[in-house]
């Protein structure tokens, strides 16, 4: 499958009106976003797990980073509330699932080959980070040699101006904007290349959003062709 695979042009989905797609996994649906591959793929999707719904123990030879957007994801490490951020780097393996259900953001396949650090960034444990104009608060989840991940909080009525020198992605966890004749409300995503900044205008009751500034696809991500499961 492919979709969304060009990531050299401006991308959007408003994955909150896509319809949800079954799994390989009962319990287990998706909205995709991005996705190179069948069911062993590099993708970016939302992910809802049903109560009680889980997946085998399966490894991750080219990463998984995910932010939990609602309830409480779980795995042999401990519970992931919404809010948590997680990036399980290439070599990893887990069984994930959920008690209560949950729905995560995950990007897999997508990390540097030398990327080792497994980074857990939990909503009690925030670290701050410096505010843009437009925005009262931003919250670092990650900043490494070549990528910066933040939830940012934007004014309501304001301009805000994100610059793009490597790569982007916004996904809309809260609220809304507009950008030049769209508009993006809760889990609408944005892709723009390199070079292409974003201009939002924030809704009357602001917005909420995740930001990951960074190269869309690493040149030396871990070979497709190893082992793995996809979500």
């Amino acid at each position: 499958m492919l979709l969304n695979e060009d990531v050299t042009v401006h991308t959007v989905v408003h994955a909150g009106k896509a319809d949800w797609i079954p799994s390989p996994i009962k319990g287990v649906e998706r909205r995709m976003l991005f996705r190179i591959g069948d069911e062993k793929a590099r993708a970016t999707s939302i992910v809802r797990y049903a109560p009680g719904s889980r997946f085998a123990r399966h490894g991750h030879p080219g990463g998984e980073e995910f932010l939990v957007l609602e309830g409480t994801f779980q795995d042999e490490t401990g519970d992931f509330p919404a809010g948590t951020y997680v990036r399980n780097p290439p070599g990893t393996a887990h069984s994930p699932g959920s008690d209560e259900g949950c729905v995560i953001l995950v990007k897999l396949w997508q990390f540097r080959r030398d990327d080792r650090a497994r980074i857990i960034a939990r909503p009690d444990e925030a670290k701050r980070a410096a505010v843009r104009p437009g925005a009262h608060a931003a919250r670092l989840l990650f900043d490494g040699a070549d990528e910066r991940v933040v939830i940012e909080h934007w004014t309501p009525g304001a301009i805000v101006d994100v610059p793009n020198d490597t790569g982007l992605e916004v996904l809309v966890l809260e609220g809304g904007f507009a950008a030049g004749s769209e508009t993006f409300l809760r889990w609408s995503w944005l892709r723009l290349p390199a070079g292409r900044p974003l201009r939002a205008s924030v809704g009357p009751d602001g917005a909420q959003v995740w930001v990951k500034a960074g190269a869309l696809l690493h040149a030396d991500v871990c070979a497709f062709e190893d082992e793995g499961r996809i979500q």
